[in-house]
């Protein structure tokens, strides 16, 4: 169950004057828009049954809407979700009675429609212990994007690139957060004296109340209802995603529209592209041409040969003749700020973002049937059962030897990333003492390699086991656990941790298209030259991700196997 709150502005203790989010709710069809763009976002194709059995199903039928007072008369007739009206400072006197439904009861801050991962959103509300949870969206905890950390003073002080949506704690904030998330049995103490209207004061009572509250941030993006960017993008989002909602908006779509049809109630035959939704006693005169995602409110006029792209056009106004608006809101100058006006009448060409974030572009993908797509995954799987059953009688003296050659656990996981920069535990027989990296950075300068990796000849770190299992590759045998689990493949790019892409933005996406391999093409290609090593990494890595086939990888495991038997009769003296 949803609870959508929309409180009313004051400005120096009096009501404001009206609002664009005011004016879009009390103007039809817009006002259909916004009510049951909540359902359409909620979850934004990864609301699955965990999401909707903690919280509920995105639907209208599940979200209920309370607006000011002052906004109740002008609410148009035909809006297709349940509006309440507030009166006085405290709003919702009562829990809804729907809310024992589920487990959960989200209030909503009615200014912002935000769309945030269900996948953690559904983590989180089973394994917090809160009474209640504070959710606020954050758009730069959304993958494939740039975190950078600044002091106080604005220096910098890292950065680090997010491959998959997180979340984080966050302070509690002072105003009304965008969810506020209350389990079911906690609802009626939260609503004992109603929801007041400063949020410091629902803090202060929950804590009387011996209720524990928690703050999260959570990856999503944020469209704020009060500006012309923010309702733009929800329209957009609407039209979007209208396939797989309930909302109920008749769209004319991608024809022209012929006199008498009675779509939206259109007078003329305009030229219509696209999906566009229009109101009641709609004039679009002749060689009129609306481009979709467009809105023409009630009683709107488009003159001929004007053009409306991407906008929204508000109740009662007339586009002149001739006139190009394109991503634009025309609406009364009362409803709107001076800095409303300049973002939208001028018509500036804006690019329409979609709320849910799709994956980043930069990586290269395989028809779905390619080896690279289907059967190297197939291939990856027999030949990391084959090498574990035939490596299985001498896997236990291996563990046994480094147990006994040095202190410490057999295996050692290490921090990676993966496919698309998914982290996982590499894991391997550990070859060096406990705490070898902590010692690294100070041995650093004697390195034989440039760049973020680290090497020398004689290591004093590694144990003599330890240099025995690496010269003859045995210390890799458990990573062919990392590829039956999807994580890693028999031949890829080399896994490498965070720290190591963060340093080489400009090639990282290429070499995370793939999965990392326990061999590949650098492994049996490198010189180790002086100052080449690096370059070396970088060139060969790209370049088996450009030329990836099955054809490729046979030779890299055939020159693998060749280097290992070379390296075993090195080894014992033959």
């Amino acid at each position: 169950m949803r609870l959508v709150v929309i409180r009313q502005q004051t400005a120096g203790g009096t009501v404001a004057r009206p609002s664009l989010l005011q004016y879009a709710l009390t103007t039809s069809p817009l006002a259909s828009v916004v009510l049951n763009g909540s359902s359409c976002l909620w979850g934004c194709g990864e609301n699955d049954s965990g999401l909707a059995r903690l919280v509920g199903r995105a639907k209208p039928d599940n979200i209920s809407w309370v607006v000011p007072g002052e906004w109740q008369r002008a609410l148009p007739a035909r809006i297709g979700a349940t509006v309440s009206c507030a009166h006085g400072a405290t709003i919702c006197t009562e829990p809804p009675r729907e809310a024992c439904k589920h487990q959960w009861l989200a209030v909503s801050n009615g200014r912002f429609a935000t769309h945030i991962n269900g996948h953690l959103l559904v983590q989180l509300l089973t394994r917090v212990s809160a009474d209640a949870v504070v959710v606020t969206a954050a758009p730069d905890l959304q993958a494939c994007r740039e975190r950078v950390r600044l002091t106080r003073e604005g220096n910098l002080v890292g950065y680090r690139r997010l491959y998959c949506d997180s979340m984080e704690p966050t302070p509690m904030p002072e105003d009304w957060p965008h969810h506020l998330l209350i389990r079911r049995q906690a609802v009626e103490r939260v609503f004992a004296n109603g929801l007041p209207p400063g949020f410091d004061r629902l803090v202060e009572g929950c804590r009387t109340r011996g209720l524990r509250l928690r703050a999260v941030a959570v990856a999503g993006s944020v469209m704020d209802l009060d500006s012309a960017d923010g309702l733009l993008r929800l329209c957009r989002a609407v039209f979007a995603h209208l396939p797989q909602s309930e909302a109920k908006l008749s769209l004319v779509s991608g024809r022209p529209a012929s006199a008498g049809e009675g779509h939206g109630g259109v007078s003329a035959q305009p030229h219509i592209v696209g999906s566009v939704l229009i109101g009641e006693n709609v004039l679009a005169e002749p060689d009129a041409v609306i481009i979709g995602p467009s809105i023409l409110c009630d009683n709107s006029i488009v003159h001929s040969a004007a053009v409306v792209d991407g906008s929204i056009v508000g109740a009662g106004m007339t586009i002149e003749s001739g006139r190009v608006v394109r991503d634009s809101i025309v609406a009364s100058p009362a409803c709107r700020s001076a800095e409303d006006r300049l973002a939208t009448v001028r018509g500036t060409r804006r690019r329409w973002e979609s709320p849910c974030p799709r994956q980043s572009g930069a990586f290269r993908k395989w028809p779905r049937l390619s080896y690279a797509g289907c059967f190297k995954r197939l291939v990856d799987v027999v030949a990391a059962v084959l090498v574990l059953i035939l490596f299985a009688p001498v896997i236990p003296f291996i563990a046994l030897a480094v147990k006994i050659s040095s202190s410490g656990p057999v295996f050692f996981r290490d921090r990676r990333q993966g496919l698309h920069g998914k982290a996982f535990n590499c894991i391997k027989f550990r070859t060096m003492r406990v705490g070898a990296e902590d010692i690294q950075d100070t041995l650093r300068f004697v390195s034989e390699v440039d760049g973020p990796q680290f090497k020398m000849a004689d290591d004093p770190r590694i144990s003599t086991v330890g240099r025995f299992l690496r010269e003859t590759y045995l210390d890799e045998i458990p990573q062919f656990f990392n590829v039956l689990c999807g994580q890693m493949s028999v031949v890829g790019p080399r896994p490498s941790p965070e720290s190591e892409n963060t340093l080489c933005p400009s090639w990282r996406d290429a070499r995370l298209s793939v999965r990392p391999g326990i061999t590949g093409l650098w492994q049996v290609c490198r010189t180790r030259e002086p100052l080449r090593d690096f370059q070396e990494w970088i060139h060969y890595d790209t370049r088996y991700v450009r030329e990836l086939s099955w054809r490729r990888d046979l030779w890299i495991c055939w020159r693998t196997f060749v280097r290992m038997l070379r390296n075993f009769a090195h080894q014992f003296g033959t």
